[in-house]
C-alpha cells in the first residue's frame, strides 16, 4: 500500500530551535532516504517553496483567476512530502516517526488511493 507521509511546517518552531540542531536535521535527512530506498520503501520525496511564493489558479465562470499566494492565512503549510510504500499503515506510521525533523514538524500519513503512475 502506499502512503503520503505529508510534512506541515510551523516556520515559527523551526525558527525556535538553535542552528546547530537544525544543522543535525538536515544532516540526518540523505541517510533517512538512503536507508528507505534501500528497503525499496522510499518511491519519491519533494521539498516545497513557502506559500509566499505559491499561485493560485481559480477557474470562475469558465475564466482562470490567478492570485498570488495561498487563500487563507495560515501559521502552517505543507513543505514536503515523502511517498512510501510499505506493507501496513502502521509500518507508515512508523517512518514518519523516523522523519529527521518529526520532533520539530508535523508528520501526515494518508494512504494514496489513486496514483496514476505518471513520472517527472
Amino acid at each position: 500500500m502506499k502512503y503520503m507521509i505529508m510534512i506541515t511546517m510551523n516556520p515559527a518552531a523551526w525558527d525556535a530551535v538553535g542552528e546547530d540542531e537544525r544543522n543535525e536535521v538536515m544532516a540526518r535527512i540523505d541517510p533517512f532516504m538512503q536507508k528507505l530506498t534501500e528497503s525499496g520503501e522510499l518511491l519519491g520525496t519533494q521539498a516545497l517553496g513557502e506559500p509566499k511564493e505559491s499561485t493560485v489558479v481559480r477557474v470562475r465562470d469558465g475564466v482562470p483567476v490567478v492570485t498570488d499566494g495561498p487563500f487563507a492565512e495560515s501559521k502552517e503549510f505543507l513543505a514536503g512530502y515523502y511517498l512510501v510504500e510499505c506493507d501496513s499503515k502502521e509500518r507508515a506510521i512508523e517512518i514518519a516517526g523516523l522523519v529527521p525533523d518529526a520532533h520539530i514538524n508535523a508528520m501526515e500519513v494518508r494512504p494514496v488511493v489513486f496514483s496514476s503512475g505518471v513520472e517527472s
